[in-house]
């Protein structure tokens, strides 16, 4: 009998086993797939590559939208409804009250209302693309239902992809790339606790326009530091740094095509799968080449036939903080959020004239903190703007196309076949006092009183030296017309960019892709005589020029001491390491003359200290201790699930190296390059591409991962219009 019973559980397990076997393999998409699709004008070919990058061929603009749609979710449907419900604020309904705080923020701050708003004031135009990329994305749900990935084994068929969550993407982007607000709120925080000079420097900001009465109110600096401590901040899950990516092009007088080439790497949170999807898009009249985003029916960076382009961050500030006197009127709205496993929870969110009130979300009743944010304000027309940008023919109609990209704030950078040129993107709030540095009294003096963009906003075109840079630093003058911001970030990479460019008087297609992956660093070359000249212990760098190679240790102890000194200094004061601008601007400013005083006058006791802490433990090599880490969002906290969805990879470079690693306190690599482009303007098809970690968002397949090696090392692929071999093929009819 017992015998019996064993052999019945044992063949009970095999049943089951085989069932979720069945069920997972009913996920993976089809080599070779017919479906249709309502609205097509004619037939779409869709042609895959053995790295799975699709070549759509397609009647016209909106049919490959609807393709485009249509391959977005075949390989990316769960990374679409986690984009949608992070910023929708619905990731409990499925995540449980783990991802209430998140919700909270973003229902509280109106993402999607204000995508709702955005999109029913856009063009028809623009309206017909994002409804044919909506019918794209729903003929592969109603294909596929519950198995239109293996997450939604579990969680059920997802829900039809509508119009507006295709705005929701820019909106995200625009949330965390684009201004200042948790600076603003850290700098609240500490008033009382440093003198303004100080808090001042932790941001390495320019002299103030202004000082505002901060922490007049009772439980004020209270307030903005619980605040600060539970908004949505890298590197929590759905969120992306504030610092973002390299850009360069020179001229046709500086090539070795006499044709411009031009470059760029989006600097962004590194996730599995990946923020970026590879396509190429041909149509008699046009074709696209480089990284979409899923849920965005647009090439966001990349090539047509006649111009290439890319971005960077800004670092403008656009958001600002309102403190509101208790007589301001409120309007309130209630706010509905699912929570897996127990009761909804309603939320009251009130707003001012200037924008929500976030200090609600830590229950500081005496304290009434709103938020303006340019994203957030009515008329961002982002979606248009990134249309006539895949549709621009010259560097100058790409330019017409900046100020419609309402939000995020960024360089665009751009090249034709004879002229280079950068523009700003978006728009920028004018304000009627102050720098928006810190809190301000929302009683009118500080108010927004209108915006700058397109030709007010810093732009050059054909530069006489023949050659753009901009790796986040500072793109204006303190003294230019328009107020930009007051924090910027160290031009460590634009350096060492420039000392690269300076060596290649006529720089080819291969050199651009080559440096891409440099890992030489200006910074730590300027704090190694700094280090020598302070502790006999630096001989550990003796031969080392301060490249983060993979296969040094010199590169783990330089950033272990910097991370120790980093914290030192900041345990002087009794301040969270957290707070502050970036760290290696911060550490530059205390160890030259004007920031000794951060370190009692003398630095050198403090860099010894750091050093001994930081050679205490045996380094292994820099790629050891350093692996780039690719971690799925909702899956990487749970047992057996998390190390399946996360893949690793010993990685070179740092946080101020071009090929940017930053890596987090236990030194893995979690930000840097998502997307690699090269662009010869002589010969488009020669341009060069590369995404990590792969394709695919499914975790079974092996487009998942394929092109993780390939990216760490360097390598490129190209996107010609058919590929050599296409072992899968779509066919979509009307």
């Amino acid at each position: 009998m017992l015998k019996r019973l064993f052999q019945a559980l044992g063949l009970l397990l095999l049943l089951v086993v085989a069932m979720v076997a069945g069920a997972l393999w009913m996920t993976l998409p089809s080599s070779d797939q017919t479906a249709r699709i309502p609205g097509l004008s004619a037939p779409v070919h869709i042609a895959l590559d053995t790295d799975g990058i699709p070549r759509i061929q397609a009647a016209t603009e909106r049919d490959a939208a609807a393709a485009l749609g249509f391959a977005h979710a075949r390989d990316r449907m769960f990374q679409m409804e986690m984009m949608r419900r992070a910023a929708a604020g619905r990731l409990s309904e499925i995540a449980g009250p783990a991802t209430l705080p998140m919700d909270r923020a973003m229902r509280t701050l109106g993402l999607a209302r204000a995508a709702a708003a955005d999109y029913a004031a856009l063009p028809d135009e623009t309206k017909s693309i994002l409804q044919a990329y909506a019918s794209g994305v729903n003929a592969w749900i109603a294909t596929q239902g519950r198995f239109a990935a293996p997450e939604f084994l579990v969680l059920g068929a997802p829900e039809p992809w509508e119009p507006t969550d295709c705005l929701l993407w820019a909106k995200t982007m625009g949330l965390y790339l684009s201004g200042n607000w948790h600076a603003e709120l850290q700098r609240l925080s500490l008033h009382g606790r440093l003198p303004q000079n100080m808090i001042d420097e932790l941001w390495r900001a320019d002299p103030p326009r202004l000082h505002t009465d901060r922490g007049t109110r009772p439980g004020m600096a209270e307030a903005a530091a619980r605040l600060a401590a539970i908004l949505p901040r890298f590197p929590a899950a759905f969120t992306q740094p504030d610092t973002a990516s390299n850009e360069w092009a020179v001229d046709g007088a500086h090539s070795n095509t006499g044709a411009p080439i031009l470059a760029g790497d989006p600097h962004l949170a590194f996730g599995f799968p990946g923020i970026w999807y590879l396509a190429r898009i041909d149509t008699p009249d046009a074709t696209l080449a480089g990284a979409t985003a899923p849920g965005v029916p647009f090439l966001v960076l990349g090539r047509n036939r006649d111009i290439a382009w890319t971005f960077t961050t800004t670092d403008a500030d656009v958001q600002d903080i309102f403190i509101e006197a208790d007589t301001e009127p409120l309007t309130s709205r209630e706010e509905r959020i699912g929570v897996r496993g127990q009761p909804d929870e309603v939320l009251i969110v009130r707003e001012s004239r200037h924008g929500p009130i976030v200090s609600d979300l830590v229950g500081q009743t005496n304290v009434l903190l709103a938020v303006s944010m340019a994203n957030l304000k009515p008329g961002d027309t982002a979606a248009t703007g990134l249309l006539m940008l895949n549709r621009a023919r010259s560097a100058q109609e790409a330019g017409a196309a900046a100020p419609v990209i309402a939000s995020p704030i960024q360089n665009l950078l751009v090249a034709d076949r004879t002229t280079i040129a950068r523009f700003t993107t978006g728009r920028i709030p004018i304000r009627r006092d102050g720098d928006g540095s810190a809190p301000v009294l929302g009683d009118g003096s500080h108010d927004w009183i209108g915006w700058a963009s397109g030709d007010e906003l810093p732009h050059e075109i054909a530069p006489a030296n023949g050659r753009l840079v901009n790796a986040n630093e500072r793109i204006a003058p303190p003294d230019f017309p328009v107020f930009l911001g007051r924090d910027w970030y160290g031009d460590w990479r634009a350096q060492r960019i420039k000392t690269l460019l300076d060596a290649l008087p006529q720089a080819s297609l291969a050199d651009f892709a080559h440096m891409q992956t440099d890992v030489g660093s200006t910074f730590a070359a300027q704090m190694l005589p700094i280090l020598r000249a302070a502790t006999p212990s630096a001989s550990v760098f003796d031969g080392w020029d301060g490249s983060m190679t993979m296969d040094a240790p010199q590169p783990l102890v330089f950033n272990r001491w910097l991370r120790a000194f980093h914290r030192l200094v900041f345990r002087r004061q009794g301040l969270d390491p957290t707070y502050g601008g970036p760290m290696n601007d911060f550490v530059a400013f205390v160890l030259s003359p004007a920031g000794a005083h951060w370190c009692g006058g003398d630095c050198a006791p403090l860099v010894r200290q750091a050093l001994d802490e930081a050679t205490a433990t045996p380094a292994t090599t820099w790629g050891q201790a350093h692996p780039a880490v690719f971690a799925h969002p909702m899956l990487r906290a749970i047992p057996v699930l998390g190390p399946l969805t996360t893949l690793s990879i010993p990685s070179p470079g740092d946080d101020s190296t071009i090929d940017r690693g930053s890596p987090d306190a236990r030194m893995q690599g979690i930000h840097g390059a998502s997307y690699r482009g090269v662009y010869d303007l002589a010969d488009l098809d020669r341009s060069l591409f590369m995404i990590v970690p792969g394709q695919s968002g499914h975790p079974l397949r092996f487009h998942a991962r394929d092109l993780l090696p390939r990216w760490r090392d360097g390598a490129t692929v190209t996107l010609e219009r058919t590929p050599a071999t296409v072992p899968e093929h779509i066919e979509l009819i009307p």
